[in-house]
């Protein structure tokens, strides 16, 4: 485990995630009836249950509008949920007034050019695997993950190792 990102790592007390390519595939699933479906992965949305647990607040930033995303964050306890909105540093400024939080406090999961600037610009900017790679380039990190398929996991475990809350949370179930 890179030293470095575990710095990063223990001041974080807001996760963010982006949701197409990071929470999922990044595949969209259009019905004929104009609906869409997005598939999830549970060993992503318990590593997040996890985290929540450990006392980090967890949020998500959306480019694209989706109901199922809503009743995804509704499942998992994802306390804050912003859909339909491109520009994610505004969406950002707006949570950490709100919260009052720095930027040196959170953590972002991205895999996309818009994503870039959160990445950037927050305490741990991290990357999926299967990110674009200029993306993964100007990242903090890169999950061994691809999106849609554990990289969440890592990344909230990433987090929890460092502030020493991992190892009790997989305890619980010995």
């Amino acid at each position: 485990m890179n030293n470095q990102l575990l710095q990063r790592a223990k001041a974080i007390r807001l996760a963010v995630f982006d949701v197409d390519g990071v929470l999922t595939d990044g595949r969209l699933y259009f019905l004929p009836d104009g609906g869409e479906f997005k598939t999830f992965n549970t060993l992503d949305g318990h590593g997040i249950k996890m985290l929540i647990n450990s006392g980090v607040r967890t949020a998500i930033i959306s480019g694209r509008k989706s109901p199922v995303v809503e009743r995804r964050a509704q499942n998992l306890g994802i306390q804050h949920l912003y859909q339909g909105r491109e520009d994610k540093l505004v969406v950002l400024d707006e949570l950490l007034a709100e919260l009052g939080l720095s930027y040196e406090q959170v953590a972002y999961l991205g895999d996309d050019l818009p994503d870039l600037p959160v990445i950037r610009r927050v305490g741990l900017g991290m990357a999926v695997a299967s990110a674009d790679s200029f993306v993964r380039q100007h990242a903090h990190g890169v999950t061994q993950a691809r999106g849609g398929d554990g990289a969440a996991r890592e990344f909230c475990e990433l987090i929890m190792r460092a502030q020493d809350s991992l190892e009790a949370a997989q305890a619980a179930y010995l």
